[in-house]
């Protein structure tokens, strides 16, 4: 099967009927760009540099840390180049490659979440043997499966898009590109890409989702068990941030894809703020979470802020 040549490129959309306001609109867009950049970053870098940090729980956070910045540098620079310079023409072979790192990241972030309430249940259910399970190496090949998971599972939808004649329109309705929009301009049988994808949002998000929830019932019944209240309080605090970070997820995910089945009737402008939201809130508040609510990280900022005052 010959790759398509009937177009060159499709056109990005920033906010229809709002062009006289892209300059406006991507004043809170940039700064959530910067705070997601120095957030996410600075969680980087002190997990790097911080030996205090160097354990599982930690490096799970710096993969989440990665995945929402990877999320972030895919889609922001042609959200950007939209609103700012009006540059809407994208190549298929960069939007293809823009929707695989897209789609992989999300199906990563769902799976490093996964793997961060694995640790807490190594912590809190079986906490003398969390150092002998929780190796380096271990962590380091949960990390490396995740991605795997991610990048093999999303490949054969994406792949195929080169193969599809492009003979409708070639605008699309978001300033970043998505498997979904793509597909809708295609002119051949796209049952595959159809189903395919919501078979691997079924199976592997609400899959990961079940097992997060079963995990947490059994870290609760362990918690309940323990006498004193100070240890139950200990406990279940190393776990909030975690709860939180699912929460975001999983619920701007509900509400995006509640919006794209059943809001036929609701303004296209919403359904491009919905899928704004789901980008840039998850990855825009979990440094801000892990900041307020981990001790550790709260003392490795004030150090790394406080060092430059110390040597002036």
């Amino acid at each position: 099967m010959l790759f398509n040549t009937t177009t060159s490129s499709f056109l990005l959309t920033g906010f229809p009927g709002m062009d006289k306001a892209h300059h406006w609109i991507s004043i809170p867009l940039l700064v959530v760009y910067i705070s997601i950049l120095l957030g996410n970053g600075t969680l980087l870098f002190l997990i790097r540099d911080d030996h205090n940090l160097h354990e599982p729980m930690y490096y799970f956070l710096a993969m989440l840390a990665a995945t929402d910045l990877g999320v972030t540098l895919t889609t922001m620079p042609t959200v950007l180049g939209v609103l700012w310079l009006n540059h809407r023409k994208i190549g298929h072979g960069v939007c293809f490659f823009q929707a695989y790192f897209i789609h992989t990241l999300s199906i990563v972030e769902s799976g490093v979440l996964l793997a961060m309430a694995y640790d807490r249940f190594i912590a809190i259910c079986h906490p003398l043997r969390y150092t002998s399970i929780l190796t380096n190496t271990r962590v380091m090949k949960i990390g490396m499966g995740v991605l795997t998971r991610a990048s093999l599972l999303i490949m054969p939808i994406i792949i195929r898009l080169h193969w599809f004649p492009y003979c409708r329109h070639n605008v699309l309705s978001h300033a970043f590109c998505l498997h979904q929009d793509v597909i809708k301009l295609a002119c051949a049988n796209v049952t595959f890409n159809r189903l395919y994808p919501v078979m691997v949002v079924f199976a592997m998000v609400l899959l990961d989702f079940l097992i997060i929830s079963f995990s947490y019932i059994l870290i609760l019944k362990t918690v309940m068990g323990i006498v004193s209240g100070e240890e139950k309080a200990k406990a279940l605090n190393t776990c909030v941030s975690h709860i939180c970070c699912i929460l975001v997820f999983y619920v701007t995910v509900v509400g995006l894809t509640f919006i794209h089945r059943f809001g036929k009737h609701v303004p296209h402008v919403v359904h491009i703020t919905m899928s704004y939201i789901y980008f840039l809130f998850p990855p825009f508040m979990n440094p801000v979470i892990y900041s307020i609510k981990t001790q550790q990280i709260q003392r490795g900022i004030i150090r790394l802020f406080s060092l430059p005052c110390t040597r002036a």
